[in-house]
């Protein structure tokens, strides 16, 4: 294994990566928690290699074996290309395959029956391989290491659904024998012990100290200008962060520097694939690679003091080293003009189909077919892309090895993914460059102005909640149906489970015996529950005049992404969305270029049903509990492509959906309106300003994203009898946002308040108060009304 290792020109290790090693060699768990790049990788695959060859030697071939999970099938692939790669020289000792959905089914029995790295992710371990382990028993029997790649992933709900998964695994495992070692790889985090205890329930070895040489990174902090158009209630609108992102990919592209623009949502991602192959298409490409690189080595001169505008100046303030040098030449040109190219239908999907450099930009993310997938991700490893608009579905461990720069179109929720992605340019060890293009919201304008709050803030803990019920009781099921559930499981599974196991027996889903607790159902147990959270069978996208399946949508997002009359984007095509059938899951659309984007609105009503914790902030009150929230899809705003101006509005009649979860609110007297100086006229809006803005800024404290969450502020609610603002978690029985939002309000509100006197707008405007998801066309809102309120509410803050 030694000598593999120098074979692959590596001579000797980190000391992170021997550390590491040597725990796993001896038996522990072990989490390596260090930056991108610093070898996570060889840190677990020197022992698992090592030991799968001692396993070769048994009488079967297979005399120990190694499971890897990554959250993506992309990382699956690409982990497989560099485990044949690393174990070449060791023949066929080492036999890794991946085996998930898009594994073709005369593949499956003989990664069963003779792999011994296998790869997958959550979601087959759940659906497959655990419901049927009987024929996976001679895999699990010499079952030594289960890798758990990227875990700092593993948050809220999803988080919480995996959790169950590998304590379903362990004791699958323990049936057969086994008792594999854990190793977790994350992003740096904070307590990344704690969050694998948590995830795995098995306490492992921390290594945290990053021992590796890193080339040095400018980071600049962008802010889209102001432009002229209004927004709503004639609020000043910044120009896009896409049509920013999408100018940014072209300068870069233009000049050989190769670019990944990490962005938030898939159709961000095709738009700006889009805009940048227009731009590009009358580019000439590169005479030759060395014009390339005279190109790169001239525009490397320059200093970050050299960017226009906020880039330079904000990488000047937040300590980075200023004399590094920036590999490309950034400019910000004029306008972006946005429009529908003829694109998507080269070799590459996704691709222009123009000439020059427009071929060789292309976009990234979940919902393409598997052998487009493919495609894109051979297209990276040969260096054929240039430039890459991708979701955070590349975010993780792919080795994209030579890029230059990395533009996050964003903030991406939580520090850690904010580094993970800064972290993909500069692998090889050379300089790069990071830019973070602030959205036109509360926290990426807070950010933008606080970098101390990036640079200076560790960050954060992983948040997830294994036992809670809507997620553990399901999986109860599955585990059931596995092998009978006895009282010896109950350690295993918390301490909710004697409790769940007898409302379980009531609706009849399990039946108790002497043997235990048994599944008996003829449906699967392990389909009761979509680990993704996504809520229901995924809507497919089908071009309504030929039939062609385009791609899918979860479920859970069909009524804000794919209702009637949206704008659909795949692979540089724009469709509009003629019908969403709800009964048979299917949005039916149709070709079309319209100059526009659309955003859905809802509105939202909540009843509270039990105050677990309550806190007394002198006459207020801040609490923590469950409640039931009904939520419906009302309209859609259409907003013209680059400007974001507002064009109109359309209703919709889409049912309501109704979800229990657990949320923070906070309540506030009569008498701290009266000092506060908020009087009846302007309290509905000083209290929607408030949730507006406090939404914007939780991300900052609990590791979520803005869309994970909602709110409801209301003048006078029935529960409380009081003027009381919500902030709740967005998923079935909660995810752990709104819990941690409660430790953390001082702060949490804090920060919301000076989020938006830091505004420079005179009456609220989408980078302090408004909100681009509010059901209620972000009317009424008070800027100064909402400062003086979130100030008397923390005056006696505790």
């Amino acid at each position: 294994m030694i000598e593999a290792v120098q074979r692959a020109g590596i001579d000797r290790p980190w000391e992170h990566q021997a550390r590491a090693a040597a725990h796993a060699l001896d038996g522990d768990s072990v989490i390596i928690a260090t930056g991108t790049a610093s070898g996570k990788s060889l840190s677990y695959l020197a022992p698992v290699l090592s030991t799968l060859l001692d396993g070769s030697e048994a009488p079967n071939g297979r005399g120990t074996t190694a499971l890897y999970l990554a959250p993506t099938k992309a990382l699956a692939a690409d982990q497989r290309r560099a485990v044949t790669d690393l174990a070449a020289p060791l023949g066929s000792a080492v036999r890794a395959a991946v085996f998930d959905g898009d594994t073709p089914m005369e593949e499956r029995e003989w990664v069963r029956l003779y792999a011994n790295y296998v790869l997958t992710n959550p979601d087959m371990l759940h659906r497959g391989l655990l419901p049927g382990h009987t024929r996976w028993s001679s895999f699990l029997r010499a079952l030594r290491y289960v890798v758990i790649d990227e875990c700092h992933t593993y948050r809220g709900v999803f988080g919480s659904h995996v959790a169950q998964v590998l304590r379903r695994l362990r004791r699958v495992c323990a049936r057969y024998g086994s008792e594999p070692v854990f190793l977790l790889a994350s992003a740096t985090a904070a307590a990344p012990g704690e969050g694998a205890a948590r995830l795995t329930g098995v306490r492992p070895v921390e290594i945290t100290e990053d021992t590796s040489p890193r080339g040095e990174t400018v980071f600049a902090l962008w802010e889209p200008p102001l432009t002229e158009l209004e927004g709503e209630r004639g609020a000043p609108v910044r120009r896009t962060a896409t049509a920013e992102a999408a100018e940014l990919l072209t300068d870069l592209a233009a000049e050989g520097v190769r670019t990944v623009a990490f962005v938030r949502s898939r159709r961000g991602a095709e738009l700006i694939s889009l805009i940048a192959q227009d731009r590009l298409a009358a580019i000439p490409a590169p005479r030759s690679p060395e014009a390339a690189e005279g190109r790169r080595q001239d525009a490397a001169e320059e200093t970050p003091e050299d960017l226009p505008g906020a880039a330079g100046q904000d990488a000047a303030e937040t300590g980075t080293d200023t004399g590094a040098r920036v590999g490309t030449g950034v400019g910000t040109g004029a306008g972006v003009v946005g429009g529908s190219a003829d694109a998507g239908h080269g070799a590459v999907p996704g691709v222009g189909r123009q000439g020059g450099l427009s071929s060789r930009i292309a976009a990234y993310r979940g919902g393409y077919l598997p052998e487009e997938r493919r495609a894109l991700e051979r297209a990276l490893h040969t260096g054929e892309l240039l430039g890459l608009a991708a979701t955070n579905a590349l975010e993780l461990g792919i080795d994209i090895s030579g890029l230059d720069a990395v533009l996050i179109t964003g903030y991406p929720g939580t520090r850690a993914s904010l580094w993970q992605q800064a972290g993909r340019a500069g692998r090889a060890g050379q300089g790069a460059l990071a830019i973070m293009i602030a959205r036109d919201e509360p926290l990426d304008t807070y950010l933008v102005h606080h970098p101390e709050s990036v640079f200076h803030t560790p960050v954060e803990s992983t948040v997830l909640d294994p036992h809670n019920p809507y997620v553990l009781a399901p999986h109860l099921c599955a585990a059931a149906a596995e092998i009978p559930l006895t009282e010896a499981d109950f350690d295993l599974f918390g301490p909710q489970t004697p409790q769940l196991l007898s409302k379980l027996e009531k609706r009849k889903l399990l039946r108790r015996r002497s043997s235990g607790w048994h599944w008996t159902r003829k449906e699967r147990a392990a389909d009761l529950t979509d680990i993704r959270g996504s809520g229901g069978k995924p809507v497919q996208v089908v071009e309504a005049d030929t039939g062609r399946l385009l791609g899918t949508v979860d479920a859970g997002a069909a009524h804000t992404t794919v209702h009637e009359g949206a704008v659909h984007l795949h692979q540089g095509r724009t469709y509009v969305v003629r019908r969403l059938d709800l009964e048979d899951s299917a949005a039916l659309v149709d070709e079309a270029s319209p100059p526009w984007t659309t955003m859905a609105r809802d509105t939202t009503s909540l009843a509270v049903l039990e105050t677990e914790a309550e806190v007394p902030w002198g006459e207020a009150r801040l609490c923590f509990g469950s409640v039931e929230v009904t939520n419906q899809v009302v309209s859609y705003l259409r907003r013209r492509l680059i400007t974001g101006e507002v064009l109109g509005e359309t209703k919709l009649d889409l049912p309501p959906r109704t979800l229990r979860t657990r949320a923070v609110w906070w309540t506030v007297t009569e008498d701290q309106l009266d000092a506060a100086r908020i009087n009846p006229e302007i309290l509905e809006g000083a209290l929607h300003a408030a949730e507006h803005a406090a939404i914007g800024m939780l991300p900052l404290f609990a590791t979520c994203d803005r869309w994970d969450i909602g709110g409801v502020s209301i003048a006078l609610h029935p529960d409380t009898l009081l003027p009381t603002v919500f902030v709740y978690d967005g998923q079935p029985g909660g995810a752990g946002f709104a819990e941690r939002a409660f430790h953390t309000a001082r702060a949490w509100l804090s920060a919301t308040r000076d989020a938006i006197a830091a505004c420079e707008c005179e009456a609220g405007c989408p980078s302090c108060i408004q909100s681009p998801k509010c059901g209620n066309a972000n009317d009424p809102l008070h800027k100064r009304g909402a400062i003086r309120l979130l100030t008397e509410l923390l005056r006696s803050a505790t």
